[in-house]
């Protein structure tokens, strides 16, 4: 139950970023945007390094391989997929926009199976279904 609560939480503050993003975006292209959005990621990041300094020193202890595929994942999410969301942002509207963007658990759920070895299930292949349907009303 723990983390449905951290979930619902992360899900309010991600409901909340698109609009004042979208905001933001109003006066600033989507590039310089994301640039200031990551810088402000780093100035976080520095934010938890002086605040939690164990942090920094519990790195040494992890493979270099799972350092690598975070720093993937945070390029992909935080970079290239915000580019892409930015744009969307920019000219699209938000009540459409962030739903469609925000289908990413369709992907999730197929590279779950096919990498991860997850299981196939009728509900997340119900819920895949209930997500493209959404996506094509959303068209």
């Amino acid at each position: 139950m723990k983390a449905y609560y951290w979930a619902i939480l992360a899900a309010l503050i991600w409901g909340v970023a698109p609009i004042v993003e979208k905001m933001g975006l109003a006066e600033i292209s989507p590039l310089p945007g994301v640039f200031l959005r990551s810088m402000s990621v780093f100035a976080g990041g520095l934010v938890i390094a002086v605040f939690s300094p164990g942090v920094i020193k519990a790195l040494a202890g992890y493979s270099m391989k799972s350092m690598i595929f975070i720093c993937l994942g945070g390029v992909s999410a935080s970079i290239i997929g915000s580019i892409f969301f930015y744009h969307a942002l920019k000219y699209g509207e938000v009540s459409r926009v962030v739903p469609i963007g925000a289908s990413f658990p369709l992907v999730s759920v197929i590279l779950g199976v096919v990498f991860l070895n997850e299981g196939v299930t009728v509900s997340k292949v119900v819920g895949i279904l209930f997500v493209m349907g959404g996506i094509y009303l959303l068209k």
